[in-house]
């Protein structure tokens, strides 16, 4: 069990990428905080997961005062916190000529702002318990798509806040870590697919320059990848920013070479 006697809060834990690494996580031994804002099903996993592995706290990261409240409810769960995962995240669209005020500051306020006030309202605790934050960022955050321009900065930000903040945690070994998440066929981003057009099994007509290794990134992929980083096996190393994809990010170029002589 790599996660044993582990307590770790991850944000955004109802659905999607967070459900599957609380599920992961608890299968390696953690007891997990789980978060969302939709109650009945944080308190269907809980109940699934187990009342002595699980706690549930429901509310909404946007409101500046929620934070700290989340923090004080996770460690009151089971006395203890040893790993933070800002999971949690908007990802609503908008190119620039859709984005005001309202649309960019509710962004950056659930994507950058809670997630850097969860980690100050939790640093007493982890400076006790030598802990370790792992950011899930986004690819995005190197520049983006046009249509997601909020989002990609809100990325951007936490990618700075994750090398800024392990700098400066460095000596009170609270490390900081950010998984770059590339394009993963999340229940939610399959039904946005068909809304976009794309139609029934779209994932199984994929080109193969988008997925070169034959499939989209899974939420267990990202389970998988975070039981390193929240545990003690990735000690001590911290201000990496690792990216989760099937290609480079910096620098790709579809390799086509051969393509004509076929």
């Amino acid at each position: 069990m790599r996660l044993q006697d582990q307590v770790i809060l991850i944000t955004g834990s109802t659905t999607g990428i967070g459900e599957f690494m609380a599920r992961r996580f608890v299968a390696e031994g953690a007891r997990v905080i789980l978060h969302g804002r939709d109650t009945a099903r944080g308190e269907a996993l809980r109940k699934e997961l187990g009342a002595n592995k699980a706690a549930f706290c429901q509310g909404n990261l946007g409101d500046a005062e929620y934070p700290s409240k989340l923090a004080a409810d996770a460690i009151a769960a089971f006395g203890k916190v040893d790993a933070l995962v800002n999971n949690a995240a908007i990802t609503s669209r908008g190119r620039i000529g859709e984005t005001d005020a309202a649309f960019f500051d509710r962004m950056m306020a659930v994507n950058a702002r809670a997630p850097m006030l969860l980690i100050r309202a939790l640093l007493p605790e982890l400076k006790k318990n030598t802990g370790v934050v792992l950011n899930i960022g986004s690819v995005l955050a190197h520049c983006g798509q046009a249509n997601m321009l909020a989002y990609s900065m809100s990325k951007g930000a936490m990618m700075t806040m994750t090398r800024n903040l392990a700098d400066s945690l460095g000596m009170d070994r609270v490390r900081v870590n950010q998984l770059n998440v590339g394009w993963t066929l999340s229940d939610n981003e399959y039904q946005v697919k068909l809304g976009d057009g794309l139609g029934e099994g779209w994932p199984e007509r994929l080109p193969s320059h988008v997925v070169p290794m034959g499939r989209l990134l899974m939420p267990e992929d990202i389970a998988a990848a975070a039981v390193y980083w929240v545990g003690r096996e990735s000690y001590p190393v911290t201000g990496t920013v690792a990216e989760l994809e099937q290609y480079p990010i910096i620098g790709r170029y579809t390799n086509a070479e051969g393509d004509d002589k076929k």
